[in-house]
């Protein structure tokens, strides 16, 4: 208990040297350019402390669960008698195919934690608001875990296999560019958006953990070059999923309508 306090303590002494940069930026705006008072600065000071609080504690969750269970959930889902093989055979001397649950794996944790994500259900009921209905919040969250699931089990795909990361982003961005060429110019930049609403507080640290956990499990994969690179996936693949949400969703009503 007290070496979880000491990290506790830690913690907030890094978290609060990390944060104090934004409130000084806040500080010089309002007292220096802005010139005028803060209103209610004890609302605005108990705030302060609670995203600090909150901070220091989810961070704290992160190395006490999430990472570790995310490298607990690729060893156990490594472990060539898991895959089929015997208990001395390497995991790496395993075909790709045998390891369709670590595929099944990410596409799920990957599905679930984005339609769970805070900023993913911020930004679909502000893009509902503001179109009048027009976009769906529900189906817009619905696509958007589509794209991620699809891009984490092509992530884990490619560190199983080892292929370089490059070339698929690079692919995947030449199909971006194509759809956006012939989606409807409403959907294109909350495509874009919801890209980066994926890699926030409850996706990126269960995908980091699993790409890391998988790469370490892996003989002849290196965690820093092949661990890293799920959350690009993560952000590339529900652009393209969100774009094809919309052109079904426009070819669907122009064929009704007909």
């Amino acid at each position: 208990m007290g070496e979880l306090f000491l990290d506790l303590g830690n913690t907030l002494l890094s978290t609060l040297w990390d944060v104090l940069p934004i409130a000084l930026i806040l500080a010089v705006f309002q007292f220096v350019v802005l010139r005028r008072p803060v209103p209610d600065p004890a609302r605005i000071l108990w705030g302060f402390v609670f995203v600090l609080l909150g901070l220091v504690l989810f961070l704290e969750g992160l190395e006490l669960a999430l990472f570790p269970l995310g490298r607990t959930m690729a060893a156990q889902l490594c472990d060539p008698v898991f895959l089929g093989g015997s208990a001395d055979e390497a995991a790496g001397a395993l075909h790709w195919s045998a390891y369709r649950w670590v595929y099944v794996f990410g596409a799920a944790i990957g599905f679930s934690t984005t339609v769970a994500e805070p900023a993913l259900i911020a930004v679909s009921l502000k893009a509902e608001e503001v179109s009048g209905g027009a976009i769906d919040a529900f189906g817009l969250r619905i696509a958007v875990a589509i794209g991620v699931a699809l891009g984490i089990a092509l992530g884990t795909w490619r560190i199983v296999t080892g292929h370089p990361l490059h070339w698929f982003i690079i692919s995947g961005y030449v199909v971006v560019v194509i759809q956006t060429l012939f989606a409807p110019r409403l959907i294109v930049p909350l495509a874009y958006d919801s890209g980066g609403v994926t890699t926030s507080t409850v996706t990126v640290p269960m995908v980091t953990a699993l790409g890391l956990g998988l790469a370490s499990n892996i003989p002849g994969r290196d965690p820093l070059l092949d661990g890293f690179g799920l959350i690009a996936f993560a952000s590339l693949f529900p652009m393209m999923t969100v774009m094809a949400y919309a052109q079904l969703s426009e070819w669907f009503s122009a064929t009704r309508s007909n």
